[in-house]
Formats: C-alpha cells, sequence, structure tokens
C-alpha cells in the first residue's frame, strides 16, 4: 500500500468515526446499563457508593410504589467515622421520605463484589427470596453481573436511579458524564477479567 493510499484511508476512517460518533458512543453508555421491571419484592436493596441521594431516593420510591416492604441501605462506616447508610437515610428522610420506609445495612465493604457478597448473605440469613437492587445506571450492569454470579436463593431484579449527568445517550457531554463512563467501563473489564 503506498503512503498516500494509507493517509486517505487513515482520514477517511477518521471521518467515519467523528460523523457516526453518537452512534457509537451512546452504543458504549447502553452497554454498561442493565434496567429491569420491578417486581413485588421483600427489599429494594440500596448500593452504597452514591453521594447524590439518588440511589436512596429511587428505592424509596419504590417502597412507596409498593413494590417492596423497605428498603435495605448498605454503607460503609469510611466517612470520617460516619456511615454511609446513615447519611443516605437521613438524606432521604429531608427529602420528603419516611425513615420507617429504610433499613441500615453496614457492611465493611470496599467493593462492589464485596458488598454484593455481603448482602447476599445477610438477605439469605432473612431467608429472602425476591429483592430489587438500586444503584447508579452507569453501575447498573456490573452490579446485576456480580448479584447473579455471586448470590443464590434471590431472585434480582437491577433497578436504575436516574442520574443527571450520565446518560447512555449524551453522557459525553458533560465532565461527570464522561468521568463516569470511563471509571465504569475500567471497573467492568476489570470485573470481567476477575480482577
Amino acid at each position: 500500500m503506498t503512503r498516500r493510499r494509507f493517509f486517505f484511508l487513515a482520514a477517511l476512517f477518521v471521518a467515519a468515526l467523528g460523523s457516526t460518533a453518537t452512534l457509537w458512543l451512546a452504543a458504549l453508555g447502553r452497554f454498561l446499563v442493565r434496567s429491569d421491571e420491578p417486581f413485588q419484592a421483600e427489599f429494594a436493596v440500596v448500593l452504597g457508593g452514591d453521594y447524590y441521594g439518588r440511589r436512596v431516593r429511587a428505592a424509596g420510591d419504590l417502597v412507596r410504589q409498593g413494590y417492596a416492604r423497605k428498603a435495605l441501605v448498605s454503607g460503609n462506616p469510611f466517612h470520617y467515622d460516619l456511615c454511609e447508610c446513615d447519611l443516605a437515610i437521613d438524606h432521604a428522610v429531608r427529602s420528603g421520605f419516611p425513615r420507617e420506609y429504610f433499613e441500615r445495612f453496614e457492611s465493611r465493604a470496599l467493593s462492589t463484589t464485596e458488598e454484593v457478597i455481603a448482602i447476599g448473605k445477610e438477605l439469605n440469613r432473612r431467608s429472602v427470596k425476591r429483592a430489587l437492587l438500586v444503584t447508579s445506571t452507569f453501575h447498573t450492569r456490573r452490579a446485576g453481573r456480580n448479584v447473579d454470579r455471586l448470590t443464590s436463593g434471590i431472585e434480582f431484579r437491577v433497578i436504575p436511579a436516574k442520574d443527571e449527568f450520565f446518560t447512555p445517550e449524551g453522557w459525553w457531554k458533560s465532565r461527570e458524564g464522561r468521568k463516569s463512563f470511563a471509571f465504569e467501563a475500567m471497573k467492568t473489564v476489570a470485573d470481567y477479567m476477575g480482577l
């Protein structure tokens, strides 16, 4: 292949990528998302790691709508000696939800994998058979994969908590959306590799 032909093909490839960017960027964003229909469950389980309160509010909505009898709010105590689950529940109460909707679940988990294992043990201890897993939109695929492979005896449905920074169709338009995508894409690859 001549040098001229190589540069022509390279330019053509770059132009094709640029002109179709919204299509393949949206496809990459959609890959991170799993969204199941809610069903009647004993708990809406809130994963830790959300510092805006979206997850706990989404779980409160599920309880309010009658999909779950209570929200089990997970969190670790590594926030200046405060437990994330307590902070999340206090936020939900300030947002208008009754405190009775929520139950705290403190774990010392440092990853989604560790957290899912701890939650699975707790739900099995309580003989729970059905649960809704509530997490950020960009986190749903990996979190769902973890509950599917690391828990037994519990049927989960994964419910995304809406995120103003990350949507599959526009995550690249904001700095926070790009950060969410980049971190979650790396974590998803690492999870598939068993790291």
